[in-house]
């Protein structure tokens, strides 16, 4: 996809991806620590959920860089449905972790959305 129409796409699409992209992360990193069906469906719904996205993102946020910290801002100020499991402070700043995520993956820079994806892995498994 063109950079120029990445742009050009809601904050809320891209983290519809990001979304996406980080429940496939964390369930494949989680095969590392256990196999057993119920315990994965356990710790991947705790680590994707919107309270831990948010915690993830302020534990990370000094490790963006300036252009990163602006897409999470455009995802955190995006309009969206309040929340049915956390604050809404939490779900903005989820939407926002996530559109950041999105937007990596829609410009095909694996390499920085692999290395934010293991930050914030890291920082909810601690």
């Amino acid at each position: 996809m063109e950079e120029s129409l990445i742009k050009t796409l809601s904050p809320l699409v891209l983290a519809h991806i990001g979304d996406a992209y980080f429940h496939l992360y964390v369930r494949t990193r989680l095969l590392q620590v256990t196999h057993n069906i119920t315990r994965l469906h356990d710790l991947s719904a705790e680590i994707v959920s919107a309270t831990a996205q948010a915690k993830t993102y302020y534990a990370i946020e000094n490790f963006l860089t300036d252009d990163e910290r602006d897409i999470f801002r455009r995802g955190r100020n995006a309009k969206s449905h309040a929340p049915r499991k956390a604050t809404v402070a939490e779900y903005h700043a989820s939407t926002g972790f996530e559109a950041l995520l999105g937007e990596l993956y829609l410009k095909k820079n694996f390499t920085r959305l692999e290395e934010i994806c293991e930050l914030a892995f890291n920082s909810i498994r601690s």
